[in-house]
């Protein structure tokens, strides 16, 4: 089995100098892409890393993509994390950038970034034991075909289109009868519940019509990213240049997209994660946490009204009970030497 990286997306909104440069193009964003609600801080970073400690200590490393802001109290003299910059790896003709469409779309030009990678986004955690065969198995990524329709929301309605641009893609490259016929029991797969009788349902139109989301830590090829661009590189350049999401923007479910219909995946039961959007009753999610009922978690936050501070207390609680021990990601007191005991060999 080839190396795996993991790759986390983080931002500091509460950085004032990110802040005044962000301000110099907000008026350009549309829809609620730029909401503060998509950048505060939760307190709870420590808890991604702790999770990947000792749920997932064969990882080969870790990309910390960042801004340039980095938190006080993160090792990043830690021998499997890389601190990335947009400007490390993001051509300068697309930036600053604060569509993270933008960047996960050029994740594969990080200099060493290994053919396997898992990416994350910041509210999403490890909460339970994750082999690195729940993401590749024999250079394939594991994931579920699963179709669904596209339902526009007029909440959230740049991510509607974003689907769709994406499944446009999709149906120019893919006939749908042809990737029935080449795999079937990858489509028709018992392992995905209820999704089996989605896919049954759905399988008479004759192009694709969407794929279920998971919204849960996503396994990728750098290589199909590679393809991609060769293919598509007027689209996704034109997603690029836009500095805040917008209509025409495409995003990394297409590569997902694309390894599903050209059977580069092995089929994985569902259930393997799940997200939640937290709101005025979280009780859900915090025993799903407590309970470790699957494992990987993705803790949504949106613009609605609620106590953000009692949210904020409930969830890390949560985590923090299943988390407790520092992990060596982590730097204590002043003399900021390393917390915890790692599990990984060599440190």
């Amino acid at each position: 089995m080839g190396k795996t990286d993991f790759v986390i997306l983080w931002v500091d909104g509460a950085d004032p100098e990110w802040l005044a440069e962000k301000s110099k193009y907000d008026g350009n964003s549309q829809g609620a892409s730029s909401h503060a609600s998509r950048f505060r801080d939760w307190g709870n970073l420590r808890y991604w890393f702790r999770g990947v400690e000792k749920y997932a200590p064969w990882v080969n490393s870790i990309c910390f993509v960042t801004w340039g802001h980095v938190p006080a109290w993160l090792n990043v003299g830690h021998p499997l994390l890389r601190v990335i910059r947009h400007r490390d790896f993001i051509p300068e003709e697309y930036l600053p950038t604060f569509n993270s469409n933008a960047i996960e779309l050029n994740l594969h030009r990080i200099e060493g970034l290994s053919e396997q990678f898992v990416l994350f986004n910041d509210d999403t955690f490890i909460i339970n034991k994750a082999p690195e065969t729940d993401f590749f198995l024999n250079g394939k990524i594991c994931d579920e075909f699963v179709m669904n329709p596209i339902i526009p929301r007029y909440d959230m309605p740049i991510i509607g289109h974003t689907s769709v641009n994406n499944v446009a893609v999709i149906n120019k490259y893919f006939r749908k009868k042809e990737v029935i016929r080449e795999m079937p029991f990858h489509v028709f797969n018992p392992k995905y519940g209820g999704g089996l009788f989605r896919n049954v349902m759905l399988s008479p139109w004759p192009q694709f019509m969407g794929f279920y989301n998971p919204h849960i830590p996503l396994a990728h090829l750098k290589s199909t990213f590679n393809e991609i661009w060769e293919k598509e590189r007027g689209l996704l350049d034109d997603t690029c240049k836009n500095r805040f999401r917008k209509y025409n923007d495409l995003n990394h479910w297409l590569m997902r997209y694309w390894n599903l219909c050209s059977g580069r995946f092995q089929p994985r039961k569902s259930g393997f994660g799940k997200m939640f959007t937290i709101g005025g009753d979280n009780s859900r999610l915090l025993s799903y946490i407590k309970q470790q009922k699957g494992k990987m978690v993705c803790v949504n936050d949106y613009s609605g009204i609620f106590d953000f501070e009692k949210a904020v207390k409930e969830v890390n609680g949560a985590l923090e009970s299943i988390l407790p021990e520092k992990s060596s990601f982590e730097l204590c007191g002043r003399g900021k030497e390393v917390c915890g005991i790692s599990n990984y060999s060599g440190v």
